[in-house]
């Protein structure tokens, strides 16, 4: 008995095809526009933790301590998990990353200090920005899925801050060094994680997708400040 309320054309699979492209149709839809927002979002957080450091260095703020800063940056974070489907995911996350602008600006003090700390301040951005432009580009291109890196980078990331904390209570500065490289390249694995959910429908929340590219670029480009700042340092 034919079915008179199909709309899809029957044999050959005929049907099936045409729903399976239809799905993918609609895949292909959302992702992009959860990469249009997330990068349009990303500017947009990027300028204003840019605006929020040169302010705290302008005005010579004091850095809020160790500290300070983590329960600061975790508690943020939660917040914006929290908020993340709610009107107020926004105002988190310009709040986290205009905290974790504030606490970029001391750094950019000290490292402006050691000679040629504009060449070095310089070469870092220069250098976070290729990064980033090249790996997602690559990500975007290949559509490869490195999700399988997830659980890696997560515990590197755990070890990473632990170590840091160590080499700033026990004041090794040779550890605080191992620990920046470690992070850089955590973070340049970060971007690829998390540029490859979004690709592949991994993550569609743009708020979230947001805070973990940021957070990567921002752990990048820190941490490429410290090793470059080595070369100007007199110790």
């Amino acid at each position: 008995m034919n079915n008179a309320y199909s709309p899809l054309p029957s044999g050959n699979d005929g049907s099936y095809r045409n729903g399976a492209s239809t799905a993918g149709e609609l895949h292909s839809a959302d992702v992009k526009r959860v990469l249009r927002n997330t990068y349009a979002l990303l500017a947009m957080t990027l300028l204003f933790s840019a605006g929020v450091a040169v302010a705290t260095l302008s005005l010579q703020l004091p850095a809020p301590g160790l500290i300070l800063t983590l329960v600061g940056y975790f508690g943020l974070l939660f917040a914006v998990h929290k908020l993340q489907n709610s009107g107020w995911a926004l105002p988190a996350v310009f709040a986290l990353t205009g905290f974790m602008g504030y606490t970029l600006g001391p750094l950019l003090t000290q490292s402006l200090a050691l000679p040629g700390g504009a060449q070095t301040v310089t070469l870092a951005l220069a250098s976070t920005g290729a990064t980033f432009l090249a790996l997602s580009g690559y990500v975007l291109t290949t559509r490869r899925d490195f999700s399988f890196m997830g659980g890696f980078l997560f515990v590197g990331m755990v070890i990473a801050l632990i170590a840091g904390v160590a080499a700033v209570f026990m004041h090794i500065p040779a550890l605080g060094l191992a620990v920046s490289a470690m992070v850089a390249l955590l973070s340049a694995g970060l971007i690829l994680y998390e540029t490859s959910r979004i690709v592949n429908g991994g993550e569609t929340n743009y708020v979230m997708a947001t805070v973990g590219l940021y957070v990567s670029v921002f752990n990048l480009f820190t941490s490429l400040l410290s090793l470059f700042g080595l070369g100007g340092s007199n110790d």
